[in-house]
């Protein structure tokens, strides 16, 4: 029960890896906030793990405002998971619509978030933020690039936060899983085919896609006390993609 009591807030909980991390949290012990633009999406896995179910668009402040105000107390954990990618694409062809979705989703939100959230933890002294970038922003694949430069964005956001933020007590990791079995798969891989997933699980000394399960285990840790020493930290779940 390595979160217990805390209460944990966690963005794209609705599926995917937020599903797998929300579920996780609530075995160690939290009580989570599952947050989804997917409404429908948000209740079933917060019946699930006896959660809070709220419909939030992470790109929008007074949306995440009016999540923040019906909260009965500070936070202990945020999970800035939400996030969207466009079709592989030549760079110069991604739309410019396409482009300013995937900053808002996958940027804009972690500024967002930290405006309403970092408050409360500060009067709260201390907390523990855990950021779902990607391997993407470590070794950038062709195609994606707009969706490789938010995540690496996302990392040095991680770490100029972690070195603000540490005085007062309030951590922020990151966490970079490669392509695991969430809605975003077919998007990353252009189509979902056995000799695409073939060719891409090649370049993964593991084998293996990231499963839900394995971004919850790393994001209970790095949010736990366990990790009170540890801040400013992207750490890959990638079975050796990044090797």
């Amino acid at each position: 029960m390595r979160l217990q009591d805390k209460l944990a807030i966690v963005t794209g909980g609705g599926s995917g890896f937020g599903a797998g991390i929300a579920k996780k949290f609530a075995a160690e012990g939290a009580q989570v906030v599952v947050a989804d633009i997917n409404r429908a999406a948000a209740e079933k896995v917060a019946a699930e793990v006896g959660g809070i179910a709220v419909e939030v668009d992470v790109a929008s402040g007074d949306s995440i405002r009016a999540l923040v105000a019906g909260l009965d107390r500070a936070p202990d954990v945020l999970v800035n998971n939400a996030g969207v990618t466009h079709l592989p694409a030549l760079m110069e062809d991604v739309s410019e619509e396409d482009f300013d979705r995937v900053l808002a989703v996958n940027c804009k939100s972690v500024y967002l978030f930290a405006r309403e959230i970092v408050p409360l933890m500060k009067q709260a002294g201390g907390g523990a933020i855990v950021n779902v970038a990607s391997t993407a922003g470590v070794s950038p694949r062709p195609r994606l690039n707009w969706y490789n430069a938010s995540k690496g964005w996302m990392i040095t956001a991680t770490k100029a936060m972690a070195v603000e933020l540490a005085p007062f007590g309030i951590r922020v990791n990151a966490l970079n899983p490669v392509a695991g079995e969430t809605p975003l798969l077919k998007s990353f891989m252009g189509e979902d085919t056995p000799e695409i997933r073939a060719k891409f699980l090649s370049t993964i000394p593991i084998g293996r896609f990231s499963t839900p399960e394995d971004l919850g285990n790393a994001a209970c840790f790095l949010a736990s006390d366990e990790a009170s020493m540890i801040t400013g930290v992207a750490m890959e779940v990638d079975g050796g993609r990044c090797i």
